[in-house]
C-alpha cells in the first residue's frame, strides 16, 4: 500500500525520535553498567583481601565476629550484582529497541477527551527520562489489547481499576528492521489477513518464533485472562495454542507486580526434550527470563529417586512397533486402566486400608520403659483425621513417640554413664563411651520406628498386585477392563524387571505422594502450571500434579484428535477440571488453523473424526502427492528426488516423518550416504534447519516447510489409532506434503 509523503516523512521523523531515546538510555546504561561491574570485581577482591583467610568454621562461637564481617561484605555485593542484572537485561531490551522499537500504532481517543493519542505498541515499552512521555507502550500494557481485539470505531479496554472506553480511528502496522522503516500499511481486517498470510508464507525457523504482530483476538483473549485458576485450550493443529500459552506466560511475568509471578514461579510441562529446545527462544525474545520446563519423566525421576525409568516415547515405541495385536492390545489397555480414575481410586482405598491392615505396628521401648504399644500407635493413626494426609500423619506419629524419647535422653544417659563406671575398662573415658551408646540405642531406636512411619512404596505396590482377592475387594463396584487378568499377571512381570515401566512409574509416583511427607524445593515457588499436548496425559498425570502443585492456577493447551495410543473426546477437559477442581475454570476452543495451505489442511482433515470441524486460515499451496513404488530402492530414489524439489523452492527445513524410530533408523541407514541427513531420536535436541528423519510421536508441535510421510502403506498405517498418526504427521507441513509407500497402500488413504 503507498503512503502519502507526508505521512511517510512524519513516521520516519517518530522512529529517529524514538531511537534517539533509546540511544541515549542505552549510552547511560550500558556506563553505569560497567561501573557497576568494576565495583563488584573490586568488592569481591577486597573481601578476598581484607577477610580472614583461613576461617575453619565460620559457625563455631570463636569465629562469629569474622562471620558478621564477611556479612557486612557479602550483603552489599549481593545487591550490587542484582542491579547489575538488571541493568544487563535493561541494556538488552533497549539494544531490541534501536533494532525495532515498535510494530503498530494505534491512534485512540478517550471518552472524556477530544483529541486521539497516537498510541505506539513494541516488544517493550520505552519513556523519555526528561518529558516522562511514552513513546513505545508494550504488548501486554492494557491499551495494547485494542489493537488485537478491535478494528477502527468504538473500542475499550479494561484497565487496573476500572474499563476505559474510547474510540480508534487507525491501526497501522510496521515492518522495521535494523533501525529504518521498510514499509507501514493502515490495517483493516483484510489487510492485516494479508500481512499474516505474507509472514505464514515465509519459511520455517530453527526454533519457534514470537507473534505479537499477528494475535488473533481470541487468542490475545486467552494471553490475558487473569480470572481463571482453570484455562483450557483445545486448538486444533497449527492453531497457535503453544505460541499463545508462552505469551500468557509472558503476560503474567509482565502483571509480577500485583501478581507477583516471576520466571521461578512457572512450569512448563513439554512432550519432550526437542520441543523444550524448540520453544526456549520465545520468552528471551520477549524480553523475559525462561522459566523452568519439564518433561513428566523428570518429575517421576524427582519423586522416585529412580533413573532407571521408561520414558513415554520408549513406552509408544514399544506399543507402534509391536507385530503381535495381542501384545499392543495389552500395553495399550494396561496403560489406560493405570492411568484412570478407577485405578486412582482403587489406590486411594488401599491408602486408607494401609494403616489397618498392611503397616506393621510394634511395641516401642527406651530406658527399660515401654513408650508405647503397637495397638496405641495404630490407633492414633486410625482415629487422627483421616483427611490429613497419610504421610503426614505419620509424621506426627513419629514426634508423638520421640518427645518422651527426648524428655528422657538426660536420665538415659546417666543411667548409662552409671553402666560404663561399673565396666572399669572404660573408667577414663566414661563421658565419651555413655554418648555413644546413646546414638547407637537412638539409631536403633529410630530404625525400628521407620519401619511403619516411612513407607516403602515399591514393596506395597508389589503387594497390591499380588493379591488378587484383595485386588478384587479393592476395586468392588468399579468398572474394571476385560483384560483385568492379563494386566495384573503382566505388571507382576514388569515390577521383576530392573527398569520400572512408564505407567507403573505413575502409580508409585502418586503413592510415594500420597503416603510420604514429600517436599521439593524446586516446585514449592510454583504458582502457575502450564501443560502442553494435554490429551497424551491420563488423570493419573493430573492427579499427580494436582499434589504436587495443589494452589497453582494452570494453563492447560490439547488436541483430542492428535492423541498418540489412545481414543479420546472432549470429555477428557471434564476430567481434568474435576480432579483439579478449581473455582474459576473454563474451556475455549481454537478451531482455526495458521499453519498448513488450504490444500493440506483439506487433505489432513480426512483423519479426523466425523462431525469435527477445522476451519483454515485460506492460505493456497501445492495438493498434497501420494508417490508409490515398486521397491524400496525405487522409493528411496523418489524421496531424494522430492528432496531435491523442496530445496530448490528454498525450503530450509525438510521433515521426513516416520511412524516409528526403529523406521526411521532404518529409513537413515539407506539414505546417508546419498543425502547431509539427520537423524531425530527420542533423547535428541537439534536446531530444525536441514533434512531431518524423525518418528511422528517427536514430531508434535513442530513444523518444517516440507513434509515427507514414508512407509503410508497398509502395513504402517491401518487402524482408528493410525489415522491420528496421519493427521499430526500431514498437520506438521507449513507449504508442501508428500506421502511414499510400496506395496498395498494405507486404506486411510
Amino acid at each position: 500500500m503507498e503512503n502519502n509523503q507526508f505521512e511517510q516523512d512524519f513516521e520516519n521523523k517518530h522512529l529517529e525520535q524514538t531511537i534517539s531515546i533509546a540511544q541515549e538510555q542505552l549510552s547511560s546504561l550500558t556506563q553505569s553498567s560497567q561501573e557497576n561491574k568494576e565495583a563488584i570485581l573490586s568488592s569481591k577482591k577486597e573481601m578476598r583481601e581484607d577477610t580472614t583467610h583461613s576461617i575453619s568454621n565460620l559457625w563455631s562461637l570463636e569465629n562469629f565476629y569474622e562471620l558478621i564481617e564477611l556479612n557486612q561484605y557479602a550483603n552489599p555485593l549481593s545487591d550490587k550484582i542484582s542491579e547489575y542484572e538488571m541493568e544487563v537485561n535493561k541494556i538488552l531490551s533497549l539494544e531490541r529497541t534501536i533494532n525495532s522499537p515498535y510494530f503498530a500504532r494505534i491512534d485512540f481517543k478517550f471518552d472524556d477527551e477530544d483529541e486521539f493519542e497516537k498510541i505506539y505498541i513494541g516488544l517493550s515499552s520505552l519513556i523519555d527520562d526528561e518529558s516522562y512521555e511514552m513513546y513505545v507502550y508494550d504488548w501486554r500494557s492494557p491499551i495494547a489489547s485494542v489493537f488485537y481485539r478491535f478494528g477502527t470505531g468504538k473500542a475499550f479496554y479494561e484497565a487496573p481499576a476500572r474499563k476505559i472506553k474510547g474510540e480508534v480511528n487507525l491501526k497501522r502496522q510496521y515492518e522495521i528492521n535494523k533501525g529504518k522503516l521498510e514499509y507501514f500499511f493502515d490495517a483493516d481486517i483484510q489487510i492485516k489477513d494479508e500481512f499474516l498470510r505474507k509472514l505464514l508464507s515465509q519459511n520455517a525457523s530453527s526454533k519457534m518464533k514470537t507473534i505479537v504482530e499477528t494475535i488473533q483476538k481470541d487468542q490475545d483473549i486467552i494471553i490475558r485472562d487473569m480470572e481463571m485458576d482453570l484455562m483450557m485450550v483445545q486448538g486444533v493443529a497449527g492453531s497457535g495454542k503453544t505460541s499463545v500459552a508462552l505469551h500468557r506466560v509472558a503476560y503474567l511475568m509482565y502483571q509480577g507486580l500485583s501478581a507477583k509471578l516471576s520466571s521461578n514461579n512457572i512450569v512448563i510441562l513439554s512432550p519432550n526434550t526437542l520441543f523444550e529446545q524448540y520453544i526456549s527462544n520465545v520468552l528471551p525474545e520477549l524480553g523475559e527470563k525462561n522459566v523452568n520446563s519439564v518433561i513428566f519423566e523428570d518429575i517421576l525421576v524427582r519423586v522416585l529417586q529412580n533413573d532407571h525409568i521408561q520414558t513415554k516415547n520408549q513406552l509408544l515405541e514399544r506399543l507402534l512397533t509391536s507385530n503381535s495385536n495381542k501384545y499392543s492390545n495389552l500395553i495399550k489397555s494396561n496403560m489406560d486402566f493405570k492411568g484412570s480414575s478407577q485405578f486412582v481410586e482403587i489406590l486411594k482405598r488401599y491408602i486408607r486400608d494401609l494403616p489397618n491392615r498392611w503397616i506393621e505396628f510394634s511395641d516401642v521401648y527406651y530406658n527399660g520403659k515401654h513408650i508405647a504399644s503397637r495397638q496405641l500407635l495404630k490407633g492414633k493413626i486410625l482415629d487422627e483425621n483421616k483427611i490429613a494426609h497419610l504421610g503426614s500423619r505419620l509424621k506426627e506419629l513419629e514426634y508423638s513417640i520421640l518427645k518422651p524419647v527426648h524428655d528422657q535422653r538426660k536420665n538415659r544417659l546417666n543411667k548409662l554413664k552409671d553402666f560404663v563406671m561399673n565396666h572399669t575398662m572404660h573408667s577414663f573415658e566414661v563421658e565419651e563411651v555413655a554418648r555413644m551408646l546413646s546414638i547407637y540405642e537412638s539409631t536403633v531406636l529410630m530404625k525400628e520406628i521407620k519401619k511403619f512411619t516411612q513407607l516403602d512404596c515399591l514393596k506395597f505396590y508389589k503387594k497390591l498386585f499380588s493379591n488378587k482377592n484383595y485386588f478384587y475387594s479393592l476395586a468392588k463396584g468399579l468398572e474394571l477392563p476385560d483384560s483385568i487378568e492379563d494386566i495384573i499377571s503382566f505388571t507382576c512381570e514388569n515390577l521383576d524387571l530392573d527398569n520400572l515401566q512408564y505407567d507403573d512409574a505413575l502409580a508409585l509416583c502418586f503413592l510415594h505422594l500420597s503416603i510420604k511427607d514429600y517436599t521439593d524445593t524446586a516446585y514449592e515457588d510454583i504458582k502457575q502450571v502450564v501443560i502442553d499436548e494435554a490429551q497424551d496425559y491420563y488423570p493419573m498425570h493430573f492427579e499427580i500434579l494436582n499434589l504436587l502443585f495443589p494452589k497453582s492456577r494452570y494453563t492447560v493447551l490439547g488436541d483430542i484428535n492428535q492423541t498418540i495410543g489412545k481414543q479420546e473426546d472432549l470429555s477428557l477437559y471434564d476430567h481434568f477440571s474435576r480432579i483439579l477442581n478449581k473455582r474459576n475454570s473454563t474451556l475455549i476452543t481454537m478451531d482455526k488453523s495458521f499453519r498448513c495451505t488450504s490444500e493440506t489442511l483439506e487433505y489432513s482433515a480426512k483423519f479426523l473424526d466425523q462431525g469435527f470441524k477445522i476451519n483454515s486460515f485460506s492460505r493456497k499451496g501445492d495438493t498434497p502427492v501420494v508417490y508409490t513404488a515398486q521397491n524400496s530402492s525405487a522409493l528411496d530414489d523418489m524421496v531424494i528426488s522430492e528432496i531435491a524439489s523442496c530445496k530448490e523452492k528454498g525450503y530450509q527445513s525438510i521433515g521426513l516423518i516416520c511412524k516409528t524410530e526403529k523406521d526411521a533408523i532404518s529409513l537413515h541407514d539407506r539414505l546417508k550416504n546419498k543425502l547431509n541427513i539427520q537423524l531425530i531420536k527420542s533423547d535428541g535436541t537439534t536446531d530444525l534447519i536441514g533434512i531431518f528423519i524423525i518418528p511422528v510421536y517427536l514430531s508434535k508441535g513442530l513444523e518444517f516447510d516440507g513434509v515427507l510421510i514414508f512407509d503410508a502403506d497398509n502395513d504402517h498405517f491401518n487402524t482408528a489409532d493410525d489415522k491420528k498418526l496421519l493427521y499430526i504427521a500431514c498437520t506438521r507441513a507449513l507449504h508442501r506434503l508428500s506421502l511414499f509407500y510400496t506395496g498395498i497402500i494405507s486404506p486411510l488413504l
